[in-house]
């Protein structure tokens, strides 16, 4: 009484970006970063990809299934750094959701949106939760000015991608092997 379910082409490309995402999220763990709390964020450039492609739903199944099997995967599960990534995760698919009903908006600005969403997400549950001093809001400004910078550099390394995919299928004679 068991029925086959065949994942469609569209399934399989979305797992196989959810499993990028994921290991630039554990490669990334690993890069000292010189100012505590900022990253690149450079899995969220397939976050937006998959956002363009598939949609929203898609893109928040990547976004949050990064953060679950990367805080398996890094051995910070249910800790406060898991759980500040998901916060961020969170509130950077809840923008990208609203964002959805403004008109023109393109990768870049999807990825900047993001990226200060996420920030903001992370830095308000930490303010509330672990730092909860007058005093932080003092780094605000550098966090957002972080957020700011790699959200535009993950939106053109995203719109460049998309670009490259698009001609990509356009062309058959091409491949991205190139």
């Amino acid at each position: 009484m068991y029925r086959h379910i065949t994942p469609d082409r569209d399934d399989l490309r979305i797992a196989a970006l959810a499993a990028l995402a994921v290991a630039i999220h554990v490669a990334e763990t690993v890069v000292p970063s010189p100012i505590p709390g900022i990253r690149p964020g450079l899995a969220n450039i397939v976050v937006v990809t998959v956002l363009v492609l598939f949609g929203w739903r898609a893109a928040a199944w990547v976004a949050i299934l990064r953060v679950f099997a990367g805080g398996l995967l890094v051995g910070t599960f249910l800790s406060p750094t898991f759980v500040l990534s998901l916060a961020g995760a969170v509130s950077a698919i809840a923008a990208l959701g609203l964002a959805r009903w403004l008109p023109g908006i393109g990768p870049v600005g999807l990825s900047l949106l993001a990226s200060m969403a996420h920030m903001s997400g992370q830095f308000l549950l930490a303010w509330l939760w672990l730092v909860p001093h007058p005093a932080l809001p003092a780094l605000l400004p550098v966090l957002m000015t972080a957020a700011v910078a790699f959200g535009c550099l993950n939106g053109m390394i995203a719109a460049s991608l998309l670009r490259r995919l698009n001609r990509d299928t356009r062309d058959p004679r091409r491949s991205m092997h190139e």
